[in-house]
């Protein structure tokens, strides 16, 4: 991970957390039932998540109770518009947004000299078989502050009170009680500690409960997708609800999602475009293994790339120029079809989101397309990192370089 470290592409927006919020942090944790941690340091993406308390817990989500209880954690401001770079929900980032939209300025002061635990409550207290994830849809993002400190404001006031009525000023025992709230909580009386209920509705979105399910809504019939083959087995015996299913790796999902308008394959467009030319280096470079110039040098040098590209054999050739072949025969046969030429990842990965869908479901068909056929290496970075740092660690150094590389000029 070193070549991405020093390029800022390996989780280079994570807040570094020490000191007094560490204890504020571990706090957060009993409350939501969950152990302390033990580390001194740690950093924290934008829901609270740490990667190196996932690593000391041998768990990466464990800010989870359970598949359907999911949690936040905030500690700084500094958590607005940070990446969430463990999502357990396409729509986790979405939600963290909202909550700073709505309690931006709340947030700045209660984390002066506290934290919050926020509680993603979709009404479910557990789940119990796949399609319970089809009960997702109003999310009611709860806060809870440790200490309890609106608990305090609210008894710090009572205390006032009590203290301006009559002669209570001259009690002794009250002074006491006043003097020990303002020492242990500071004056709460302006403090602004009341954090409303935010609503969340979702949408089409994925979750990786159950192994990993995309449930793409609004469409003729509700779509589930299941990454995990065991649990689309369990999944098609129930007929509660009237969806459709598909594991993951079935060929008829692409020309449903075709015939759906959930996603197109444009071909004037990727003809031309740089993002064929990213899918097509690096479906090449997954056949040069033993090579007299750097992978890099191969994939970028057009006269290398043509040298090398006769020395594979004829199918992998195929594969690899598959878009060029398709149009040299179309031009013959006006009827031929990309999918009958094309190799199935190839195909796939030149499919985008249809463009009638809104942003956000853009984003969820993109994520879909990526883990279906992981070509495009910037596609898969910026819509599922923790594959690509998995897929990254694997390859051969001069072929990080040139990913490397592409992710920079792709930004």
């Amino acid at each position: 991970m070193d070549k991405l470290k020093k390029a800022n592409l390996y989780r280079s927006e994570l807040i570094p957390i020490s000191g007094k919020l560490v204890q504020r942090y571990n706090k957060c944790l009993l409350k939501l039932g969950f152990s302390a941690t033990k580390l001194n340091n740690f950093s924290i993406d934008g829901v609270g998540w740490s990667p190196e308390i996932a690593q000391e817990k041998k768990e990466a989500f464990y800010l989870n109770n359970g598949e359907a209880n999911t949690h936040a954690i905030i500690i700084t401001p500094l958590q607005k518009g940070l990446p969430v770079y463990n999502p357990f929900h396409s729509f986790d980032r979405e939600i963290m947004k909202t909550v700073f939209r709505k309690h931006g300025d709340k947030i700045n002061n209660i984390t002066r000299d506290s934290a919050i635990c926020v509680d993603f409550d979709q009404n479910i207290d557990t789940f119990y078989e796949p399609l319970d994830v089809l009960k997702y849809k109003e999310i009611n993002i709860k806060f809870h502050l440790i200490n309890n400190l609106d608990v305090a404001k609210a008894e710090q006031l009572k205390l006032i009170e009590i203290f301006n009525e009559d002669t209570n000023f001259i009690d002794e025992n009250l002074h006491q009680k006043l003097l020990a709230s303002a020492k242990k909580y500071g004056d709460l009386r302006e403090r602004t500690l009341d954090l409303e209920s935010v609503s969340f509705t979702s949408d089409s979105f994925y979750t990786k409960a159950f192994g990993g399910i995309f449930v793409l809504r609004d469409f003729v019939k509700p779509i589930l997708i299941f990454e995990k083959e065991e649990t689309y087995k369990e999944a098609i015996n129930d007929t509660t609800y009237d969806v459709l299913m598909y594991h993951i790796s079935h060929k008829e999902l692409i020309e449903r999602l075709l015939s759906y308008d959930v996603i197109e394959f444009d071909l004037n467009e990727e003809v031309s475009g740089k993002r064929y030319d990213r899918i097509k280096k690096y479906i090449f470079s997954e056949y040069l293994k033993e090579t007299n110039h750097p992978v890099k040098d191969v994939l970028e040098d057009p006269i290398l790339f043509k040298s090398y590209l006769n020395k594979i054999d004829i199918q992998a050739r195929k594969k690899v120029m598959g878009l060029e072949l398709f149009l040299q025969k179309k031009e013959i046969s006006k009827t031929l079809k990309a999918k009958d030429i094309l190799d199935d990842e190839l195909f796939v990965a030149l499919n985008k989101p249809h463009s009638s869908l809104k942003p956000a479901n853009q984003d969820l068909i993109w994520y879909l397309l990526v883990n279906i056929a992981p070509k495009d290496v910037l596609f898969l970075y910026w819509y599922d990192k923790e594959q690509f740092y998995e897929r990254f660690e694997k390859l051969e150094e001069s072929v990080q370089d040139w990913i490397v590389e592409t992710i920079i000029n792709g930004y």
